[in-house]
């Protein structure tokens, strides 16, 4: 068992001030992995208060520099993959075959962010007007449990990028990730203060950074509902504010779809991580007409995708991250049956074999109705719904019957059609044929998925502000 009892501040690991100890539990077999000391309101303020002295000559670094910093950021991070995703299997139960990609893009977004700071002019003229685009301050980076190294990589490459400096709180439930993680950070000799990491509860420590006079931005990635109320609290200090939150991704597989590609996609797209990821397609929008063809490939892919020990590399589902996350998911399976919907693969309880981890079964759903529970709310679980529609007009109406917009995906054979659809779903990425990335490409939602753009040059411009100067 690992015991954590320390922050990153000002370049150097420091005792939490915070008193409250918090277990690790491993998903996959319950045994106790972690005792962990979080953060309270005094951590933050010291990180904070680190992050607000580093800014003063941070926030006048050259671009040149700041590409400096990104790359060794990227050697850092790159040097340890093996041992970021050896603990996101352990801590989290992502699965290795996701947790080796995942992390490996976190590394990657580094390069992209030097990128897309080498392309962005910080500096437009004019006459006699010139306009800078200044880094807007300290900034909070809240990020969630379920791809922790790559959200930290994200949030931090951006806003270092733009000459901010930072105050992030990873998950607590990400503590010995994020130690691993800290390893790489403080190894790439980051001027002191830039980088602080204080690991808490989104109520204590959270909560300090959206109502602190001295941080100008705030970066949250989670539900939501704490979206809502970190907009509400950040308002009384205007504080920039940049919002990912929830999805419930629509999948549309066109009337000429190859279903042989098409439902193992639908798979990958809505088991993506075993089904714990914002961007999962847990809505299956099949044409009506192909339904029981649809039906019988679910039938004949779903052994594909087996559950299990998530260190296996033939594993395509492990475990739900805690015994909270698995009673949530268990409920809505229980909330579909009761709606009627009918279960065509998985449903209720503990794979057999699989008892004491907190695994569910992958399962998909059909004669699903759009205004059913489970076409409503994201579960943040292996749950597909499979719903019909009768044609393309009805496909696009459906995707955009939900309160949500980050992601959307769409399959068929004619591009030029799938183009078409594309361009009509109200979604702030939309794939075609597959689960797909673009580092340099927006990457945000519509509507209640949030506000806000994170990657490349968007992803930089939201930590900036334009100055103007007049002669």
């Amino acid at each position: 068992m690992i015991t954590i009892t320390k922050h990153y501040i000002d370049g150097a690991f420091v005792e939490s001030h915070g008193r409250e100890v918090m277990d690790g539990i491993n998903p996959t077999n319950g045994q106790l992995i972690a005792r962990v000391t979080l953060a309270d309101e005094e951590d933050a303020r010291h990180a904070i208060a680190a992050a607000k002295r580093a800014l003063a000559s941070f926030g006048r670094t050259t671009k040149e520099e700041r590409m400096e910093i990104l790359r060794r950021l990227h050697s850092a991070v790159s040097a340890r993959t093996g041992d970021l995703t050896k603990t996101m299997v352990e801590e989290y139960g992502g699965v290795v075959q996701f947790a080796t990609l995942i992390v490996q893009a976190g590394a990657d977004v580094f390069l992209s962010a030097e990128k897309a700071l080498r392309e962005l002019p910080l500096t437009r003229s004019w006459g006699k007007t010139t306009v800078t685009l200044e880094p807007v301050g300290v900034a909070g980076l809240i990020s969630p449990w379920n791809a922790n190294a790559f959200f930290l990589c994200m949030k931090l490459a951006s806003a270092v990028a733009a000459g901010c400096t930072v105050v992030m709180k990873p998950s607590e439930l990400s503590a010995l990730q994020t130690r691993v993680w800290l390893e790489c950070i403080h190894e790439a000799k980051l001027p002191k203060g830039v980088c602080n990491v204080v690991s808490g509860r989104g109520e204590v420590v959270g909560a300090e950074l959206v109502r602190n006079r001295d941080v100008a931005k705030i970066s949250f990635t989670g539900s939501a509902a704490v979206g809502t109320s970190i907009m509400r609290d950040g308002a009384a200090t205007m504080k920039r504010i940049t919002l990912e939150l929830g999805g419930k991704s629509p999948n549309i597989l066109l009337d000429d779809a190859n279903l042989e590609k098409a439902i193992p996609n639908a798979f990958i797209i809505g088991f993506l991580n075993s089904g714990q990821a914002c961007v999962a397609g847990t809505r299956l929008l099949v044409p009506k007409r192909r339904f029981e063809e649809v039906k019988q490939a679910i039938l004949d892919t779903a052994p594909a995708f087996p559950v299990g020990d998530p260190a296996d590399p033939k594993t395509a589902v492990g475990p739900m991250v805690n015994l909270k996350q698995y009673q949530r998911v268990q409920s809505y399976i229980r909330k579909g049956i009761e709606e009627g919907a009918e279960v065509l693969v998985g449903g209720e309880g503990h794979p057999p074999g699989l008892e004491s981890g907190y695994f569910v079964k992958p399962t998909v759903f059909v004669n699903v109705k759009n205004d059913m529970t489970i076409a409503r709310e994201e579960i943040f679980g292996p749950v597909l719904s499979v719903i019909t529609y009768e044609d393309e007009e009805d496909a696009i109406r459906i995707a955009n019957d939900t309160e949500y917009g980050l992601h959307a995906y769409v399959s068929g054979t004619d591009i030029q059609r799938a183009r078409r659809v594309a361009s009509q779903i109200q979604a702030g990425r939309v794939a075609i044929n597959g689960m797909l990335d673009d580092q340099q490409a927006p990457f945000g939602g519509f509507k209640h998925s949030g506000f806000g753009r994170e990657f490349g040059t968007f992803g930089i411009e939201a930590f900036l502000e334009p100055r103007a100067i007049l002669e």
